[in-house]
């Protein structure tokens, strides 16, 4: 059974031991001893939930938890030793899902960790019936490999329709334009990445086109693209 990927965030290895311990029956886990670090790693790959250590030095939790929400809106577990309702105001003020105060039951934290990925996978998932994808005015048939907008025909390449498909299935994962040619491609060597740039230009301009009512594909500045669901494009 494929576990879902947790990042440990904190600057005192006894403490990232001690939650990996906790945790590792239960996650895949990948850890960061700074804020920036974590950073790095949200875009490298596919991130469940973030548990994150308020008092970090270089950059803190909010700062962190701030800089996380401009990119991702993973699901977000703050931890702390302080307890104060104020530092909890101010964690769910930047974008926080959860908190859990330091010294904690471990049953507990697996089971806020659990409650966050499954309120997670509710509230993101596109409807999907036999294969049909709909949001919103656009339906992506996965197994005929076509896609509709207010149920009219679009033509996509075969590449369009599979970096659509790739973005639509991982709503919370940033895709640089090398992880795009990895997975859609298979290589990255002998092409050049603007090829990445052009398949997502041509796709935005077919649904512009015909009139959908959002744009899917959402350019993360300086890291990649990313689906974008329609409440997210105001």
């Amino acid at each position: 059974m494929k576990k879902e990927r947790v990042l440990i965030v904190d600057d005192e290895w006894n403490m990232r031991h001690l939650l990996k311990i906790n945790l590792s029956p239960y996650f895949h886990l990948t850890e960061a001893a700074s804020g920036q670090e974590a950073l790095t790693l949200l875009t490298k790959g596919r991130i469940d939930v973030v548990i994150l250590d308020i008092m970090m030095p270089d950059m803190d939790g909010w700062e962190v938890c701030k800089k996380i929400r401009e990119m991702s809106q993973v699901p977000i577990l703050m931890l702390t030793a302080r307890g104060d309702v104020k530092d909890k105001v101010q964690g769910f003020d930047v974008g926080a899902d959860d908190y859990l105060v330091k010294p904690f039951e471990p049953e507990e934290l697996v089971a806020r960790v659990k409650a966050l990925i499954r309120r997670s996978a509710a509230s993101s998932n596109p409807i999907q019936t036999e294969g049909i994808i709909k949001i919103a005015d656009l339906k992506i048939d996965q197994n005929e490999r076509q896609v509709f907008v207010n149920d009219r025909p679009l033509e996509l390449t075969p590449k369009e329709f599979d970096i659509l498909l790739l973005l639509v299935l991982n709503p919370k994962t940033i895709f640089t334009r090398d992880m795009l040619l990895d997975r859609v491609w298979g290589v990255h060597d002998v092409l050049d990445i603007r090829t990445v740039d052009t398949h997502v230009k041509n796709i935005r301009e077919k649904f512009r086109k015909n009139g959908l009512s959002f744009n899917p594909i959402k350019t993360v500045w300086g890291m990649g693209y990313k689906f974008q669901a329609p409440e997210e494009d105001q």
